[in-house]
């Protein structure tokens, strides 16, 4: 992957997917903003890859805005825009509802979507075109047991995706999502011990997902990341793909 003269902004570049995301396009030749609440881990990251930090809420419009517009002043352009702030719920979301946390939770993983998309598009236009992928999750494609709000937001994710892909396709601004089953990062540490031997994807796995669908990725496709198989578009059932392709195999969370 090749992106000299590229401009990339990352949400949730501090840790996990969002720093092998990083990283990844950094040594490709891109320059890389790093936005995430995270202030210190932001800088740190920044200061590691040569690229700008730009810490803050996401949840908040005016601050996707203003990454936006920081990283696109700061770089003279933006070419790509990885959406990937996350986090799960810590409740059921079927009974004694948390409103607070349903609250927290579409704000992070839904509404910062849609707020780093609609602030980024303008941007893309003027650089002729460009790339947003969204960090969606195997529960974009399939129910996950136990916890049904964060099912809720990748679901969101994912309809977004589809839907907004072929209104931007026209500018040559191509949207996707990256469905990522179980990964070994920061979301998942505090019941790591659960798995067992159950395998588990590494940021690393996820970020050579993100490169695949930079350089082959058709409007709209929203990917599968499983342990044991290639990264590819999830095949949804009756509908045919940007090619009319083949649907590849149906995933599931026991895959490996």
């Amino acid at each position: 992957m090749d992106l000299k003269g590229k401009a990339a902004l990352v949400t949730g570049g501090a840790s996990g997917i969002g720093a092998a995301a990083v990283r990844r396009l950094a040594a490709a030749g891109a320059v890389v903003g790093v936005a995430d609440r995270d202030e210190q881990g932001a800088r740190a990251l920044a200061e590691e890859v040569g690229g700008l930090a730009l810490p803050g809420d996401v949840t908040d419009p005016d601050t996707m805005a203003m990454a936006v517009d920081v990283a696109e002043d700061a770089f003279g352009r933006l070419n790509i825009v990885l959406l990937n702030a996350g986090i799960t719920s810590g409740q059921s979301g079927v009974e004694n509802l948390d409103l607070a946390g349903y609250r927290r939770i579409m704000g992070v993983n839904v509404d910062h979507v849609v707020f780093g998309l609609t602030a980024a598009v303008p941007a893309l236009r003027r650089a002729g075109g460009g790339n947003i992928v969204a960090t969606a999750s195997l529960a974009g494609l399939l129910p996950m047991p136990g916890d049904a709000l964060y099912t809720l937001t990748k679901h969101a994710v994912v309809g977004y995706v589809r839907s907004a892909a072929p209104t931007l396709a026209a500018d040559g601004i191509r949207v996707n999502a990256i469905c990522p089953g179980f990964a070994d990062t920061p979301l998942i540490a505090h019941a790591k011990t659960q798995f067992g031997d159950f395998p588990l994807l590494t940021a690393d796995d996820v970020a050579d997902a993100v490169e695949a669908i930079l350089e082959r990725g058709e409007p709209g496709e929203c990917w599968f990341v499983q342990p044991g198989r290639e990264p590819a578009p999830y095949g949804f059932r009756g509908v045919p793909g940007p090619k009319g392709g083949v649907a590849p195999p149906p995933v599931s969370w026991e895959d490996h």
